[in-house]
């Protein structure tokens, strides 16, 4: 009698936590409401330069040789020149929010977009009787977003495209996985010396006409464990765990109460 209480018992034991450990269908899908968003107009914000940022920097003009002592000498051809190469012969923003160019020295990049950039460089060389009808091209080189917690492949991230997406950055992270907790992620944002966290929201699509769907150079993405994984990360790490105790502990009484 005593044996059979103490299997119901243990029984019901390992269904609570089994079940303690389930996570909703509202806790893992994303954009539950898509079906109630019908179109949004998609607005594009250039991204202001950043301290440490790596900018590559052409100048050209009608005649090409006049341009030349205003461009940092390439030791390999453009062609077979990797990211990493043009990394090591970009601009280094420094602390301070200056690149140094070849013949026009120090210039402040830190605050202006890269179009913005472009524009002073260009009032900077016709001013001063450099060139005439420059042409300047500037583009960031080392873009980058670090995705942390419950991903699949969490670490940083390097990406060539001006714009990147909030979805974008969890996919080259390999997606979230079933212990991440879709309704409350972190973005972490430091732009012109200022630092903001957001909570976002992927269960739902209303925040996919915020400023923060499209992520900045350097941003980070923190995705939280669910309620799910929290509460078996104090005892036991899943329910194929629960199961195999609750079965040993299960077995020993039996032997012990025969």
């Amino acid at each position: 009698m005593f044996k059979q209480q103490l299997v119901k018992i243990i029984t019901l034991v390992v269904i609570a936590l089994s079940l303690n450990s389930c996570v909703s269908n509202k806790e893992i899908l994303y954009f539950q409401d898509a079906d109630q968003y019908s179109q949004a107009n998609v607005q594009y914000q250039e991204n202001t330069i950043q301290p440490n940022d790596i900018l590559a920097v052409t100048i050209s003009a009608a005649i090409p040789e006049a341009a030349l002592p205003y461009n940092k000498v390439a030791n390999v051809g453009a062609a077979n020149a990797s990211v990493d190469i043009l990394k090591l012969q970009g601009y280094l923003v420094t602390p301070e929010g200056y690149i140094a160019l070849p013949v026009l020295g120090k210039i402040k990049a830190t605050q202006l977009t890269n179009t913005q950039l472009e524009n002073q460089i260009i009032k900077t060389l016709a001013s001063g009787g450099h060139l005439i009808n420059p042409v300047v091209s500037v583009r960031l080189l080392n873009a980058k977003v670090t995705v942390l917690g419950e991903v699949q492949r969490p670490g940083t991230f390097t990406f060539t495209e001006q714009y990147i997406s909030v979805p974008q950055a969890l996919g080259y992270a390999g997606d979230l996985t079933i212990n991440g907790k879709r309704n409350d992620i972190l973005l972490i944002r430091e732009v012109d010396a200022t630092r903001k966290i957001t909570h976002i929201d992927l269960t739902t699509t209303k925040w996919m006409d915020n400023p923060e769907y499209r992520l900045k150079p350097n941003d980070v993405l923190v995705v939280q464990p669910n309620r799910a994984k929290v509460k078996t990360a104090g005892y036991v790490g899943n329910v194929t765990t629960i199961v195999a105790i609750a079965s040993v502990t299960l077995s020993a009484i039996i032997l012990l109460t025969r």
